[in-house]
């Protein structure tokens, strides 16, 4: 097992290592991740986001993070659902994304499939997976934390059964680590139950 790998920034407080910089990194690491999130649209905002992350830094992402917003409507799933071909081409000229095909067909099919549900059903889906937080030592270090669980594993079919794409089980955990579903700040870092 690693030693435990939390640093100090330079306001002394002890973070995870990936929030210590760049300051969008910091800022993202203090206020959101692991902070609960429920609400369909904001569930879906991250989902969407994590899923075009796949690959790719997600310093990448959180810096698009307003050009996705606004290329996708707010992420209003029914807005999206209404989507064309015509936006896929529009959003494939877009340089406020990720311009993949893929990513943007998935989010679209994504969408069509959960504006089609009850409001709340998406956040209920998604939070039957979080695991029991006293079965969850928290990690000491980097080594400790997984990018797959088996709850993880569980989401990412439930999701996949529905319809859902870009939605395997590294990409549903680390939706579980930014949704606050799991708290994988490291046992040292301040931020581990701040708000949590």
């Amino acid at each position: 097992m690693d030693e435990t790998l939390a640093a100090a920034g330079e306001d002394g407080l002890l973070r995870c290592p990936w929030g210590i910089a760049p300051d969008d990194y910091r800022e993202y690491h203090d206020t959101e991740w692991g902070v609960p999130v429920r609400g369909d649209r904001a569930l879906f905002e991250r989902m969407s986001l994590e899923a075009f992350q796949s690959g790719l830094s997600w310093l990448t992402i959180l810096r698009r993070r307003d050009g996705f917003r606004a290329a996708f409507a707010d992420f209003d799933m029914g807005r999206i659902a209404a989507f064309t071909e015509e936006d896929v081409t529009r959003l494939l000229q877009d340089p406020g994304i990720i311009r993949n095909r893929q990513k943007i067909e998935a989010t679209v099919s994504n969408a069509r499939i959960a504006a089609g549900w009850a409001d709340g059903d998406l956040t209920e889906l998604i939070w039957s997976h979080a695991p029991d937080p006293a079965e969850r030592p928290a990690p000491r270090g980097n080594g400790d934390v997984l990018a797959i669980t088996p709850e993880s594993t569980a989401l990412s079919v439930a999701l996949r059964k529905h319809g859902f794409r870009f939605v395997g089980p590294t990409t549903a955990h680390a939706l579980m680590q930014a949704c606050g579903l799991v708290n994988d700040h490291l046992a040292d870092c301040h931020f581990r139950g701040i708000g949590r």
